[in-house]
Parts: structure tokens; C-alpha cells; sequence
């Protein structure tokens, strides 16, 4: 399945607040999200599966009236990826091998990888996946198990390395959106540059078109 990471935004129930995860991710997508991770660590998984379905069936209709479509992801679940018909899984170091998720999912799913520094690279199934998250590139409140950050010029070198598109993520904001393009990767994931703002849409926008508009690496 074709993908776009330059603009992906990972889901946070909690920053979301009353405005809720699907009302959120709705108007990120008017505003040019291109692809969703639905990530919740405390959701049931007969919620979160409900809630995928709810997600998935709206981001198709979005699709049908516009013509883009914009693929939906599961955090580490795999069960729930596969009860809710998502597009793809990501996974961590820890979570749910790559090597199951191709196996249940198939070879046209969307499979990522959390990479934090270069040995996880080198050690990573570079076959069974289509990206790799890289980061984080600065702490972030919405982790807060992440790793060391590496920054950008550990971000660089992680992305000159890597054989598959990586997508910078890790406390990235629309002021960061040149820098992350310079480094090399091929987008940025987001959470509270769009979860909580007071509009999603706008949010959405403003990282879309500053992404667009920002040079490429030389």
C-alpha cells in the first residue's frame, strides 16, 4: 500500500480531551495528516478495536469524497490491528515481533519500527518492514518510557543509515519541520502538535504546508 509519513500524526486520548481521538484525527485529516498511528496504553482491546473501526470506516469515507486516501495504523496490538481491518502495526523493540506482524497481516500491511540508535538499526528485519520511527529526537511528555533522545544530528545519522523511509518523532513541533526534512527522514510523527491543540485542522495545516514548502536535503 502507498504511504505518505510527512505528516503522521500518533494519537493521545488523554491530550485529545473532550474534543475525543476521532474528532481529533477527522479534522487533522481535513487539515493534511497523512497517515494515523491509534496508540492508547490503557484502552481495553475491545475498545480500541471498536474505536479503529469507527476510525478506519471514517478515514474511508473521507476517501471517497476526496480521493485521498490516509491509512490507519495500530500501536504494538496486533490483535487489535487485525479485529479492526487497520492498514498496518508499529511496533517497538519490545512489542509484538515485525516477524508475526507480517506473518498475520500480510505483505501489503504497513509494518514500523521504533529505532533508537544504530545498533537497533543494524539489528533491525529490514525485509519484513516498510519504515521505521527514529527517535526520540527531543524528551517528550507523552512517552515517558522513551529512550535517550538523540537529537538531530543523531537523527541525521540514523537516516543516512537506514535502507527504508524514516519518519523523525520524538517532541517535534512545526518550528522543527525544516530541520527534520534536512536531516533526511521522510516525515515527522506528532502528538501534541496536534492532540489538544485548540484546532486539530489548523494544526494539521500548518505543519502540511510548512512541510511542503520546506527545501529537501541537499
Amino acid at each position: 500500500m502507498h504511504f505518505d509519513l510527512s505528516v503522521y500524526l500518533v494519537t493521545d486520548a488523554t491530550l485529545c480531551g473532550d474534543a475525543g481521538v476521532e474528532h481529533t484525527v477527522e479534522e487533522a485529516v481535513a487539515g493534511g495528516v497523512t497517515i494515523i498511528q491509534l496508540r492508547d496504553k490503557h484502552a481495553s482491546d475491545e475498545a480500541m478495536i471498536e474505536q479503529a473501526r469507527r476510525l478506519k470506516n471514517a478515514l474511508e469515507d473521507y476517501a471517497e469524497l476526496t480521493g485521498r486516501y490516509v491509512p490507519l495504523i495500530i500501536n504494538d496490538r496486533l490483535n487489535v490491528a487485525l479485529e479492526s481491518g487497520a492498514d498496518g502495526l508499529h511496533v517497538g523493540q519490545s512489542d509484538t515481533a515485525a516477524q508475526d506482524a507480517r506473518d498475520a497481516m500480510g505483505e501489503d500491511a504497513i509494518i514500523g519500527l521504533s529505532i533508537n540508535n544504530a545498533e537497533q538499526l543494524a539489528a533491525a528485519p529490514v525485509a519484513l518492514l516498510d519504515y521505521v520511527g527514529l527517535g526520540p529526537v527531543f524528551a517528550t511528555q507523552s512517552k515517558q518510557d522513551h529512550a535517550a533522545p538523540i537529537g538531530f544530528d543523531g537523527l541525521a545519522a540514523l537516516a543516512a543509515a537506514c535502507p527504508l523511509p524514516g519518519v523523525a518523532i520524538g517532541g517535534v513541533k512545526v518550528e522543527h519541520v525544516e530541520a527534520v526534512k534536512q536531516s533526511g527522514a521522510h516525515g515527522m510523527a506528532v502528538v501534541s502538535a496536534i492532540c489538544g491543540q485548540p484546532s486539530p485542522h489548523d494544526a494539521a495545516k500548518a505543519l502540511a504546508q510548512k512541510w511542503q514548502a520546506a527545501p529537501t536535503k541537499a
